[in-house]
């Protein structure tokens, strides 16, 4: 049933792409969505104010599990987003997801394809997959 709902995504977003089908207008869009995702998720910080970023140097305990160290990492974000800040970074991601999709299309690539890989891969390397 998932293969099916990200299969007909990527179908409905080539049938919907007609006037921006180069891959010069793909790349482009998709790298205006990823700035538009990041600049809804800073608005959501300086504007709006529902979360706030408090980073610092993440310290790693020596001589830890790999478990003890992921409950030491901290995401450095305090609050929680509001309605209003989630509804317009979910919008965004959505269109950068279309821009994804359009990629793959104009590259012949599928979609359903590239996430089972990628979470085979991810699988596979499992604790070990320090990106």
């Amino acid at each position: 049933m998932k293969d099916m709902l990200i299969d007909e995504f990527q179908y409905t977003v080539q049938e919907l792409i007609f006037r921006n089908k180069s891959i010069i207008d793909s790349i482009t869009k998709y790298q205006d969505s990823n700035a538009r995702v990041n600049r809804s998720i800073v608005k959501a910080v300086t504007q709006c104010g529902c979360i706030r970023i408090n980073a610092k140097k993440q310290e790693v305990p020596e001589d830890s599990s790999l478990e003890e160290i992921r409950k030491a990492m901290d995401t450095h974000l305090e609050g929680k987003l509001c309605d209003s800040c989630r509804d317009q970074i979910e919008k965004e991601l959505g269109k950068n997801l279309y821009y994804i999709a359009s990629l793959c299309n104009t590259l012949d690539l599928n979609l359903y394809d590239i996430i089972i890989k990628e979470q085979e891969r991810v699988k596979m390397l499992g604790k070990f997959n320090l990106e």
